[in-house]
């Protein structure tokens, strides 16, 4: 097949229309106007009526921003995730919330966050697990199956947002998980096999189809991203008996893949009985042509042509260079999108007006992307003089870039070339280390710690907004943040904490600080990306050459240290977790800005060292997430991931505690890699899954110490110390106990005093009853 375009390609684009949708948008709001409803319902300071007001404004200003669309995606809008939203669409709610009193949305609160609005003051309910969307830093609720699990339709929040969308003018089209990734992505809590319960969940799905037809709808999207994974035969025979059963619905079905490549699933999806196919053309670029010859002459081809998860201006000449031909040979048959859901990028741009203006001029957020594809769509129907000046600036633009002496740094690329294997050696093994660590720390069985934020408080949040806008000079800030710091270390020894951290208390974010500080990296001010429920970041922009001018943490380490008998951490964020949780440069290999990073925060470790800190620990919270979703593709990523994290690492005296905290991450089947970065501590999530994640070491003998957390601090919950030792005995059942560590399972930051003194009191309670079952056992 050929994809050439011919003579009178133009005259045929006229003759046809090519449709523009979109997958999704953001839904928190160009200034977080979600995040802060939340927070006040979920404080009692707005009601349920005023929440949902909110929520319903915030909808309408998203459809606002795309008219025009052929198609508007509606559905997407959620007041936490849109996996518990469906979850709740299909009846299937855990047993421990069903008979609460309370409104359905205060059920809804209780999965999401073990807590509503009117449970203050109560250990409610066991929040929902919470794990990665696929490679993404979005979080959603895991559903739950069980044997008793049983769906039933409640449909009444996706026709009422339909209702809403039809009532302003716009072109609904509905979005839905699909049933194969839903049930792949749920876990089983008793024996039952997902798989098995397909055949009671497509009449539900199939039940929802039909509603949405009698309310109008003509298409309806149907994500299924789990076709870009590596399905077993039943999941794959699973997909064929789903949509021969959705087939003949009353709705049109376009079928959505995103974040990769469909590989051997490719005619597979081709096969399906759906109207259409969605086929993400940022990562499977090379997959289009093969897809047009499979799927036939009578569906619809959605090519995902600007992506949808990074920032960078898309180069309009080249694309319509390739889009041209494809859209000459599919005609009406060709629609465009971004290659997934803008969820995953800020919203607008526009709102940037302290942005370097150089940098700014290279980027596009969601309403600039939004603004490309109808850019594209125009040149495609209507010939590229119809935006001949948005092409145009487009290309100055995108030459700035390239030519920026700002990008390139000979010094930094003169290190990387130079990096070998002795950088990420330690001086001797693990077992050797641990004797001398022991010695120099001199810790108790089960030592406690914390992972290391605590408290932003409003008082914090104002002085930092106020430094930021010149009300605060540098001293006065300085010394605020101390006096924070000596709170945080005060409460620490008075509820007798044995490794205590500063509570970084001068971080507005666990990556961003570390950016502010490197040179490579520019900032946005309203560049917010929402992470899980009301829980946004702003991840910072690298455009270039990574290098460390200073030291970055130091002194308040040594401030904190100075104020205490007791050891300090030094708290850094990982080179993975840095480039993971980061707008990455995309004129080079992910691999080369992670070795920069690696070189820069190795220098960091160094002088934390040579300050007299002995326990360092270097976070790389999102080593999972970055992992390619197709297994042959894991060695390469996880060769360079590790590689980069023991270079940082392991420039330091065997006698220097180095440890790494992991979060919200199934990383059971990359526990040989997690063993090979060799850090002496891993602190990992596990109180939301019961110490599932332990299950691991069953079978495979971890090496070196680990803190399994027991207090889940992305809920308001207080746990009780009965739950915490139930929690610890489970992991000594696995781990020698001489090699547990007992610590929550994330930072605290967005926590609060109230909440976390007695969880933290209680968690050094469990270890005095852990040390006391030892020592009665011994």
């Amino acid at each position: 097949m050929s994809l050439q375009p011919s003579n009178n390609s133009l005259q045929q684009r006229n003759k046809s229309h090519i449709r523009l949708h979109n997958l999704g948008f953001p839904r928190i709001g160009a200034r977080r106007e979600l995040k802060f409803a939340q927070e006040a319902f979920w404080k009692g300071e707005k009601s349920e009526a005023e929440l949902l007001a909110t929520a319903a404004s915030l909808r309408e200003q998203n459809w606002q921003r795309q008219a025009g669309l052929d198609l508007v995606p509606v559905g997407d809008f959620s007041l936490y995730d849109q996996v518990l939203d469906l979850s709740f669409t299909l009846g299937n709610l855990p047993a421990r919330v069903q008979g609460l009193d309370g409104s359905e949305l205060d059920q809804y609160f209780r999965v999401a966050r073990g807590r509503s609005a009117n449970d203050s003051g109560c250990n409610c309910v066991h929040a929902g697990e919470m794990t990665k969307w696929f490679d993404t830093n979005y979080h959603y609720i895991v559903p739950e199956f069980s044997a008793d699990t049983r769906f039933s339709l409640n449909p009444d929040r996706l026709l009422a947002q339909i209702e809403e969308a039809q009532a302003q003018g716009h072109n609904a089209k509905p979005v839905l998980v699909g049933p194969v990734t839903y049930l792949l992505l749920g876990k089983a809590k008793d024996a039952t096999d997902s798989l098995s319960l397909l055949a009671q969940l497509l009449p539900v799905y199939a039940e929802l189809l039909k509603r949405l037809a009698e309310k109008g709808i003509e298409w309806v999207q149907i994500d299924e991203p789990a076709l870009v994974t590596e399905l077993a035969p039943q999941w794959q025979d699973a997909f064929r008996t789903a949509y021969a059963a959705l087939a003949g619905s009353g709705v049109k079905l376009l079928l959505t893949t995103y974040f990769g490549q469909l590989g051997e699933n490719l005619e597979l999806a081709c096969s399906l009985p759906v109207a259409g196919l969605h086929l993400d053309a940022i990562n499977a670029r090379e997959e289009v042509e093969t897809t047009i010859e499979k799927l036939g002459t009578d569906k619809v081809l959605s090519l995902g042509v600007v992506n949808g998860r990074n920032i960078w201006k898309t180069d309009l000449s080249v694309l319509l260079d390739w889009l041209e031909p494809v859209a000459q040979q599919l005609g009406e048959r060709l629609w465009i999108a971004p290659s997934c859901s803008l969820l995953h990028v800020p919203v607008d741009l526009d709102s940037e007006q302290k942005l370097d203006a150089e940098i700014r001029s290279w980027l596009a957020f969601a309403e600039q992307k939004l603004a490309e594809l109808r850019v594209i769509h125009s040149a495609l129907n209507h010939g590229r003089e119809s935006v001949a000046a948005e092409l145009a600036e487009n290309l100055a633009a995108l030459n700035s870039r390239r030519t920026s002496p700002r990008v390139h740094n000979p010094r930094v690329q003169k290190a990387v070339a130079a990096i070998d294997a002795s950088l990420g050696e330690r001086q001797s093994a693990y077992p050797q280390r641990a004797a001398l660590q022991r010695d120099k720390l001199n810790l108790p069985l089960y030592p406690t710690t914390t992972i290391g934020s605590f408290p932003q408080t409003q008082e914090i949040r104002k002085a930092r907004l106020a430094y930021r806008k010149g009300e605060l000079d540098a001293v006065e800030y300085e010394t605020r943040m101390k006096q924070e710091i000596e709170f945080a270390v005060q409460q620490q020894e008075a509820l007798g904490l044995d490794v205590l951290v500063h509570g970084e208390a001068e971080r507005n974010d666990m990556v961003e600080y570390f950016g502010e500080q490197l040179d490579g990296y520019a900032f946005s001010q309203f560049g917010w990306v929402q992470s899980y429920g009301s829980r946004c970041v702003k991840p910072p922009i690298l455009f270039g050459d990574i290098s460390r001018p200073k030291a970055m943490t130091v002194a308040w380490s040594q401030y904190a240290q100075s104020l205490t008998e007791k050891k300090m951490k030094g708290m850094l964020t990982g080179p993975v977790t840095i480039l993971n949780w980061s707008f990455v440069r995309d004129d080079q290999p992910r691999s080369v800005s992670c070795y920069q990073l690696a070189l820069a925060i190795r220098e960091e470790v160094q002088d934390l060292e040579a300050a007299g800190i002995d326990i360092i620990q270097i976070d790389e919270a999102a080593l999972r997430e970055g992992l390619p979703l197709r297994r042959r593709q894991w060695a390469e990523y996880l060769n360079w991931a590790v590689e980069s994290f023991r270079i940082t690492a392991n420039g330091v005296a065997d006698s220097t505690q180095i440890h790494t905290h992991m979060c919200y991450s199934e990383f059971n089947d990359i526990i040989e890699a997690i063993a090979h970065m060799d850090a002496d501590v891993i602190t990992i999530e596990t109180s939301r899954s019961d110490m599932e994640l332990l299950d691991v070491f069953d079978e495979f003998h971890y090496p070196n110490e680990i803190g399994p957390g027991v207090y889940d601090i992305h809920s308001p919950n207080i746990p009780s110390v009965e739950q915490m030792v139930k929690l610890m005995r489970l992991a000594a059942q696995r781990i020698p106990a001489e090699r547990l560590w007992v610590n929550p399972d994330c930072g605290l930051k967005t926590r609060q005093w109230s909440e976390v003194i007695p969880a933290l009191k209680n968690m050094v309670e469990s270890a005095k009853v852990l040390r006391a079952d030892k020592a009665a056992a011994a």
